[in-house]
């Protein structure tokens, strides 16, 4: 094989690594709020590290916000949402901790002793998909 067309292949492939690499992420967890309110979402999960807790998203009435970006690693994901403009919320029996402002916390133990609420999650299964979208509406849920 000579230098040029070494070079040129190198060159291509490279191009192409690169087109793959910034292309749309095809795999995200998702969640769409329709109800006519503005809602604060946090969200919990398990990773590599541990628990973790996330929050909060404002997501606009009747529109979607993602939640996390590529490839889902885990079946079980967790959601608490509050509706800002009606009151009330959305939650479950999977107890994490949260705070009133943004805020990420590691672990799911001993949360007022750390200074954070303890707050009821629901559990969202993706049954293992790597892709998935939660809808919030009226007073339930459901998932696709």
């Amino acid at each position: 094989m000579s230098f040029v067309r070494f070079a040129s292949l190198s060159a291509a492939l490279g191009f192409f690594s690169l087109a793959i690499m910034t292309g749309p992420a095809l795999a995200d967890l998702k969640l769409c709020n329709n109800t006519v309110s503005t809602v604060g979402v946090a969200l919990g999960y398990k990773d590599q590290q541990g628990w973790a807790s996330e929050g909060w998203w404002n997501v606009s009435p009747n529109s979607c916000e993602t939640l996390l970006k590529g490839p889902l690693i885990a079946r079980y994901y967790y959601i608490f949402a509050v509706d800002y403009d009606k009151g009330g919320s959305w939650g479950g029996k999977a107890m994490m901790c949260t705070r009133d402002k943004l805020f990420t916390i590691r672990d799911i133990k001993n949360c007022k002793q750390r200074g954070y609420q303890k707050t009821g999650f629901f559990e969202v299964d993706t049954g293992e998909e790597t892709d998935w979208s939660i809808s919030l509406s009226g007073s339930k849920t459901s998932e696709r």
